[in-house]
């Protein structure tokens, strides 16, 4: 049975770091559903959240591989914390009737004369009933983020 790890991965910046860390989950053959990177409020340090597929036996195992990796400082096991989890998406649809989408909490970004833009935030249930609503506006182009995730109490 496969289940979905949420690990959270303070890093050093360097080069080589995603490139590294991709590896190391690769060498475990984990299937990466979702990756997210962004700066910390400490220079010179990243956060990574990873969103893996596999049994908590070998969520042991990426855990212990990704440790030993110079460049990483800390690597946490979110999975079964309670968490604030967000995606967004961004998506251009053919429609002049936004109403729907507004109702859902779409906030359009612009309007241009080959469509409307809008974006939207939410957990992973969330984005992926707001993208079937868009398949049903005609989307022209939407882009997804990977996942964001942060403990609701330190």
């Amino acid at each position: 049975m496969n289940r979905v790890r949420v690990l959270s991965i303070l890093v050093e910046d360097g080069q080589n770091t995603l490139t590294k860390i991709a590896g190391a989950v690769r060498r475990r053959g984990f299937h990466i559903r979702g990756l997210s990177i962004g700066p910390t409020r400490e220079a010179g340090r990243s956060r990574i959240t990873l969103e893996v597929d596999h049994g908590h036996a070998e969520a042991d195992q990426v855990r212990k591989q990704l440790e030993r990796l110079v460049e990483v400082v800390e690597v946490e096991d979110l999975t079964g914390d309670e968490v604030h989890s967000r995606e967004l998406v961004v998506a251009k649809v053919d429609t002049s009737d936004l109403a729907r989408l507004i109702q859902r909490g779409a906030k359009v970004i612009s309007t241009d004369t080959d469509g409307t833009t809008v974006e939207f935030s939410g957990d992973r249930d969330e984005i992926f009933d707001f993208v079937e609503e868009l398949a049903r506006h005609g989307i022209v182009d939407v882009v997804r983020s990977g996942p964001l995730v942060m403990r609701r109490t330190v």
